[in-house]
């Protein structure tokens, strides 16, 4: 897709100001110039800004900015029609609806956070998750379905993009594991693919590197699930074969929709203004303060100097109280933040329901993996061992997981002393080792092991 740049005639925020100049596609470009707020420039052969300008809207000298609470309604108003829109075509739980939502708005805004989460959609065949895709598609900034993808695709054509990712089941296969490792990053900024690209000069053929940005909003849908590394950078949203009727004969008008076409060019005109209406800048610095205020570290030898305004921290107090008494933590924090900062940009009660919903997908997904993890379940049997004083032989130690584990042979071949060996060196559970003729022999370290557990119950 074409990029252009235009320059800002006016201050529009932090970082958007008289003279600056950004990228934008060419559609978005074309959108803001035409509200006479900028102007198109081109580029010289070395990529340099020059002065020449290529298409220039007459300015006028006072440009009426937008209030922020005119644009708080419209960002509310946009939320509810993306809303309705999901809610006529698709037969899907409200708390997913809303989290859907906000996901697509943050598309709009996504290179201003450090990390983005991926949507996932699992649902068996025939439940609407193409139809649910093609709807985060259509709606999304620079939004596409695709039915496959190779790893050179994804960082040669993706940034810019929203990619909608239908029958995702290949990326599970041992032959996409480059694939897996780039999208394992492609949720967080500052990651690079750099390749070897082969160039003409006068002197005869050389390599130069090409560097691509790969960070980009991804929704993913399959059948089978997804594995466990990948599945850590997602929120996951649960679909069910319907049974209502007027949903399932409706047929896909999308492109065609004029409710649809009113609220994509409604999303496209509050974008530029959408930024500094969410004020993510310098906002992580603002929550760490928070954090380190609440929570003392007695170990912490540096000293942080905060810059930030007493006010602006006043103004994010009752939002950092919420999301701190709710215990998201982790990576499911830095997941969920951009959605809970848009939420909170719309409305109290938006961000109030958002932030329950994410609370229970969250603590649907700690369950799961307690029941499924291999390593959370091996932790919770070290949790329940009785004596950290003596040491135990890794063979011993093995039989009793086996019988722990409740599996019959066919399930529980993967139990050997070289994997409890591995798992009790992975999540460092021994306190001592000692290595015999007849075998090794462990202290185990369950007071770690029960404090570690606590994390997934």
């Amino acid at each position: 897709m074409k990029r252009v740049s235009v320059r800002y005639l006016e201050d529009f925020g932090d970082d958007v100001f008289k003279g600056n100049i950004i990228e934008y596609s060419e559609e978005s470009a074309k959108s803001i110039v035409d509200e006479g707020i900028a102007e198109y420039v081109e580029e010289d052969k070395k990529n340099n800004i020059v002065e020449k300008v290529i298409k220039k809207k007459e300015v006028v000298k006072e440009i009426v900015k937008k209030e922020p609470s005119e644009l708080k309604k419209e960002l509310f108003e946009a939320y509810e029609m993306i809303k309705s829109i999901i809610e006529e075509y698709c037969d899907i739980d409200k708390k997913y609806i809303s989290i859907i939502s906000l996901w697509i708005i943050g598309t709009y805004i996504h290179n201003e956070f450090e990390s983005y989460p991926y949507l996932f959609i699992n649902a068996m065949r025939g439940s609407g998750k193409t139809r649910l895709l093609k709807i985060i598609a259509t709606l999304s900034y620079n939004g596409e379905v695709i039915n496959s993808i190779s790893e050179s695709v994804l960082f040669r054509t993706g940034k810019g993009s929203t990619l909608c990712i239908d029958e995702f089941e290949g990326v599970n296969k041992k032959e996409n594991n480059n694939l897996r490792e780039l999208l394992n990053s492609a949720y967080k900024r500052g990651v690079k693919v750099k390749r070897m690209k082969k160039k003409k000069t006068s002197e005869g053929e050389n390599y130069v590197v090409e560097e691509f940005d790969i960070y980009m909003p991804i929704s993913m849908a399959n059948i089978w699930g997804m594995e466990e590394v990948l599945g850590d950078r997602c929120i996951t949203v649960l679909l069910e074969k319907t049974t209502l009727n007027y949903i399932s004969k409706l047929i896909e008008d999308f492109n065609e929709n004029e409710y649809i076409k009113a609220l994509k060019d409604k999303l496209t005109k509050i974008q530029c203004s959408l930024c500094s209406l969410v004020t993510v800048k310098k906002l992580n610095t603002l929550w760490n303060q928070y954090i380190q205020e609440k929570y003392p570290n007695i170990n912490k030898t540096t000293l942080t100097t905060y810059t930030t305004t007493t006010t602006n921290y006043i103004n994010y107090i009752d939002f950092f109280n919420k999301i701190d008494e709710s215990n998201i933590n982790g990576r499911n924090l830095e997941l969920s933040f951009p959605l809970l900062l848009i939420a909170n940009s719309i409305d109290l009660e938006v961000f109030e329901d958002v932030l329950n919903s994410l609370n229970f997908i969250i603590n649907e997904k700690k369950s799961e993996e307690f029941n499924e993890s291999r390593d959370v379940i091996f932790l919770d049997f070290i949790s329940q061992q009785t004596d950290s004083n003596n040491f135990i032989l890794v063979k011993k130690l093995t039989k009793l997981f086996k019988e722990f584990f409740h599996a019959d042979e066919t399930e529980d071949n993967w139990i050997t002393s070289k994997w409890v060996g591995r798992a009790l060196r992975r999540l460092k559970l021994t306190i001592e080792k000692k290595r015999l003729s007849y075998g090794i022999e462990v202290r185990l370290d369950i007071e770690k092991a029960q404090k570690q557990i606590k994390i997934f119950k």
